[in-house]
């Protein structure tokens, strides 16, 4: 198994530069429905090597050129989306069923991002998603500078 500080010299070596993040959203439950929609932000920064993401905004901003692996994941979530710019990247949903109770989801993408490019993780109108437990989370790395 590969420690920490090997993974670290894996990525410098293939990126030049090390950028990668992981938040979690903790505010203790159930969060939502909102009257708008909404950026989720990740208030609890578990990685955050390049300084990229804004526990603030729930922003990521790259600040390099290069394509990107970016991935998020939530239990209870319903409409989540990825976007970039404000555009739709990738989304996630949840088909009700007789018997449904609260799922896991998520998606990824390999994104090429210019420098100063915003992605980030929209939650629209009227839904919700479970922030406790670290079980709502947001990550992304540099996979390769442009």
């Amino acid at each position: 198994m590969l420690r920490r500080n090997n993974l670290m010299r894996i990525f410098c070596f293939f990126t030049g530069k090390n950028v990668m993040f992981t938040a979690c959203a903790e505010f203790g439950g159930k969060y939502g429905p909102f009257s708008s929609d909404k950026t989720l932000v990740y208030n609890n920064v578990i990685t955050n090597i390049g300084a990229g993401y804004d526990m603030t905004t729930g922003v990521f901003t790259s600040p390099v050129t290069g394509v990107y692996y970016i991935t998020f994941h939530c239990h209870g979530g319903t409409g989540l989306s990825l976007m970039k710019n404000g555009e739709l990247v990738v989304a996630i949903s949840d088909e009700k069923s007789g018997s449904d109770a609260p799922d896991n989801g998520g998606n990824s993408a390999l994104l090429q991002l210019n420098k100063g490019d915003k992605v980030f993780v929209h939650l629209p109108a009227n839904s919700s998603v479970w922030v406790s437990g670290h079980t709502t989370t947001f990550s992304g790395f540099l996979v390769n500078q442009l």
